[in-house]
């Protein structure tokens, strides 16, 4: 019976439901995102490229042909990161044109060189070959000293188009009261949590589970704002260039 409750909770995280409302600590994020990635998954297909892939979450989703993960070669990311090619940060471990589409999820603000990243990324599509890729715009710092920027939806946009990328769709996650609401969550975890799993799961319960309900209430009834939310989406193809 334990191990069927903590595979339910580790289910929670990444595809979060109804029961999501109760364990996870970063619902609305979780919530907002596996709805946008499922919804525009389907518009992607072929040999697809995962950087910054991590357990890969949202492999499932797409109708992959082969389906890569990739990660920055650390001792930590061998250990415990799902990729099947590790690299040095600089040059992607792949040929010109060598993907369909190439995904990164919540990545590039862990980029301290976004142009040549978005050159290599660029270098390993095919023409034609899609991008998927989403980011905080409101959100703390995480995994730190590795995080470096913040993006806003034009920002992100200009970069793109930049880099010979043409924004196909572009989305807002969360762009209402819930915003608020997992911020809260977000200090409440940050302060509180603790080695111990199981009081961490007490803790998400009692503590930031009403902050979930009291979010979903809300954001039915009051209007939403457009300049306030918590992730970009986006997905975007590779020009050609005559």
């Amino acid at each position: 019976m334990l191990s069927l409750i903590r595979s339910y909770i580790s289910s929670q995280q990444y595809h979060p439901g109804f029961g999501g409302l109760f364990v996870n600590p970063f619902y609305f994020a979780r919530r907002g995102l596996y709805e946008h990635i499922s919804e525009l998954a389907p518009k992607i297909s072929g040999k697809i490229l995962d950087v910054g892939c991590g357990q890969k979450p949202y492999q499932q989703l797409f109708n992959a042909t082969s389906y890569t993960g990739l990660e920055i070669d650390t001792p930590d990311n061998r250990k415990n990161k799902k990729a099947d090619f590790f690299y040095d940060g600089t040059l992607f471990p792949f040929a010109d044109g060598e993907f369909d589409g190439v995904i990164m999820n919540e990545v590039f603000e862990h980029v301290f060189t976004p142009d040549s990243f978005l050159s290599e990324v660029n270098r390993v599509l095919k023409v034609e070959g899609t991008l998927f890729m989403t980011l905080p715009f409101v959100w703390d710092e995480h995994e730190q000293p590795f995080d470096f920027a913040r993006y806003s939806s034009f920002g992100i946009r200009s970069l793109l188009e930049r880099h010979e990328f043409t924004i196909i769709e572009q989305r807002k996650s969360m762009p209402d009261i819930r915003v608020i609401f997992q911020l809260i969550n977000a200090y409440i975890f940050k302060v509180t949590v603790s080695q111990n799993k199981y009081l961490n799961m007490l803790l998400t319960l009692i503590l930031m589970a009403p902050f979930n309900i009291i979010g979903e209430i809300l954001a039915k009834v009051l209007p939403k704002n457009e300049d306030l939310y918590l992730d970009n989406i986006i997905l975007a193809k590779k020009v050609a260039i005559d």
